[in-house]
């Protein structure tokens, strides 16, 4: 089909404008591809902007909505006990503590809160399909037919995508077909095709790769900072179960203490009972030792409800309170408190210097300044006119069984249509310059104002979070220092306690000496053994809050965090 009237030396010039418009938008397109392939996904500074790129590197993974029960229990029981080293509360403790996966989830909060920031560069493709009939009456001569019926169908599809330099592209395609009773229609049925191409480009606000994917910079720093604390939340988890480990064991060496010193006041009870019973001794002396015993049967009846409590704290550090059967049994912690080789020093300058560098805590301080410091960048571009650039170009065709005025009807059908939309032998192209410039913009204004406060509070949160680091490892660095002086007068005490009962007992079997003398100096050997082994016990909890105070807690137990 042709039409006489079509002037066909325009044909061949109109197709160059949809040259140059296809070639810009592939430019474009180019452009962003090829600084996004080139720079690798490493955390950057607060003014740089990541060019990783994005597509591919993130994927949906589903939550489970069940939570698993305790594992690696039962690896853990020989001989109807749960036998553990340090390393192994720890191991069970990353596994079951129910505070460890509660601190996670931020962390996976923050990663689909990620992937979320990549969703403005998604391409977007949609399509519509429709079918309308209409009958209506005619009112005048003009209309062609008596009661008018027409027969509309039609489809569309739109592909639009914005790319990281804010150029967004859209394609549309349309065609429909119309069929009426109409006598004044020399095309019927007629077949109507549209190709529309049009960019649009940001020229001053939210224009170039920073204002674009500001969102994804601060979704990544989210991200970091959630991992930052959530590990600090892991390294005092680790603390907390090498605290309880500890405190069960100091409470299992008080009641073997305990329980000597009542084996002991038994002995000497016994030793009284005989002598009373031989003479030697007055009835009123054996209330004496008698006395002691009952004593002491309290203490240890104290260090056995001690221990129990001890056991029931540790017990949900590492989730033996989560398995019935686990829950059950008695522990058997195996660690020694007692020091092994030499006493560890480390000076407060070389221990404030790794903290700096280690502590999580700072690290989630500073991503979280580095996400205020993009918003206080983002929120200034905010503040600059909407000045953009669109350019666009359509291609019509149409097609049908035209009638001619001797009413002969001359087939046609829709490859006419598109042989004239991809001829471009009807084209429409213009280009648009468009400003949107508020004339207050106090909604910028507000946003650039609080940007540079949460800047500012930040910059007191760092100093305030340095000070606390500062003054913890100050303190654990100092009780480090007391722990090793009061383990070695510990040592002393005892081994005098000891020299001085074997004095007294001595004594009393010769008849130099006296009962209460003797057990006088069991109490104090009693006393002494129990503060070496509080010494010693410190002594390991000193270890533990320096290396928690600066950082290397998770290092020294081999444990790491996988992204």
């Amino acid at each position: 089909m042709s039409f006489d009237d079509h002037d066909s030396s325009v044909r061949y010039r109109r197709p160059r404008w949809v040259l140059l418009l296809l070639l810009l938008m592939v430019s474009v397109a180019r452009g962003a591809r090829a600084q996004n392939a080139g720079v690798p996904a490493a955390p950057t500074p607060a003014t740089a902007v990541p060019a990783s790129p994005y597509t591919g590197r993130l994927s949906f993974k589903p939550v489970q909505a069940q939570i698993a029960g305790p594992q690696g229990l039962r690896g853990y029981v020989v001989e109807g006990k749960l036998r553990l080293t340090l390393e192994d509360a720890i191991r069970l403790t990353l596994l079951n503590n129910s505070d460890v996966h509660v601190n996670h989830t931020p962390v996976d909060q923050a990663r689909f809160n990620l992937l979320n920031a990549y969703a403005p560069f998604d391409p977007r493709l949609t399509s519509n399909l429709a079918a309308t009939r209409a009958t209506t009456p005619s009112t005048n001569q003009l209309v062609g037919a008596p009661t008018l019926s027409t027969l509309f169908q039609g489809g569309f599809g739109n592909y639009s995508q914005t790319f990281e330099t804010g150029t967004n592209i859209q394609a549309s395609f349309n065609g429909n077909r119309s069929t009426t009773n109409s006598s004044f229609y020399f095309l019927n049925p007629y077949l109507t095709s549209n190709l529309g191409l049009q960019f649009t480009q940001p020229l001053l606000r939210n224009r170039g790769l920073f204002p674009n994917r500001a969102p994804i910079v601060i979704a990544r720093r989210n991200l970091n900072q959630s991992q930052a604390t959530f590990e600090s939340s892991v390294n005092n988890s680790i603390q907390q179960a090498v605290f309880q480990y500890w405190n069960v064991v100091q409470a299992r060496e008080n009641l073997k203490v305990v329980e000597e010193s009542l084996h002991a006041a038994n002995a000497t009870y016994q030793h009284d009972k005989r002598a009373l019973e031989l003479g030697a001794l007055s009835p009123l002396d054996i209330y004496r030792s008698e006395s002691q015993v009952a004593q002491r049967r309290v203490s240890e009846i104290q260090a056995e409800y001690q221990l129990k409590q001890a056991e029931d704290q540790f017990r949900p550090v590492i989730g033996a309170d989560l398995d019935p059967f686990i829950q059950a049994l008695d522990l058997d912690l195996v660690e020694n408190p007692e020091p092994q080789g030499e006493l560890y020093s480390i000076d407060a300058k070389t221990a404030l210097d790794e903290a700096f560098r280690k502590r999580p805590e700072l690290e989630a301080a500073r991503q979280q300044l580095a996400s205020d410091e993009t918003n206080f960048r983002l929120a200034r571009n905010g503040l600059l006119p909407d000045l953009e650039l669109i350019g666009s170009y359509q291609s019509n065709g149409v097609g049908g069984n035209q009638i001619t005025t001797a009413s002969v009807i001359v087939p046609g059908g829709f490859g006419d249509a598109l042989s004239q939309l991809f001829h471009f032998s009807y084209p429409t192209y213009g280009v648009t310059l468009q400003l949107n410039l508020p004339v207050h913009n106090r909604a910028a204004r507000a946003a650039l104002g609080t940007a540079s406060v949460a800047r500012r509070n930040d910059l007191y949160q760092i100093r305030r979070q340095e000070q606390t680091v500062r003054l913890d490892v100050l303190n654990s660095v100092h009780q480090l220092e007391e722990a090793k002086l009061s383990l070695e007068a510990a040592k002393i005490a005892r081994g005098l306690a000891q020299k001085t009962l074997e004095s007294e007992q001595r004594k009393y079997e010769l008849g130099a000496g006296q009962i209460f003398l003797v057990l006088e100096a069991q109490t104090e050997l009693t006393q002494a053994e129990v503060s070496l082994v509080q010494s010693e016990v410190s002594y390991q909890l000193s270890l533990t809050a320096v290396d928690h105070a600066t950082g290397r807690l998770l290092e020294k137990h081999r444990v790491e965090i996988k992204d």
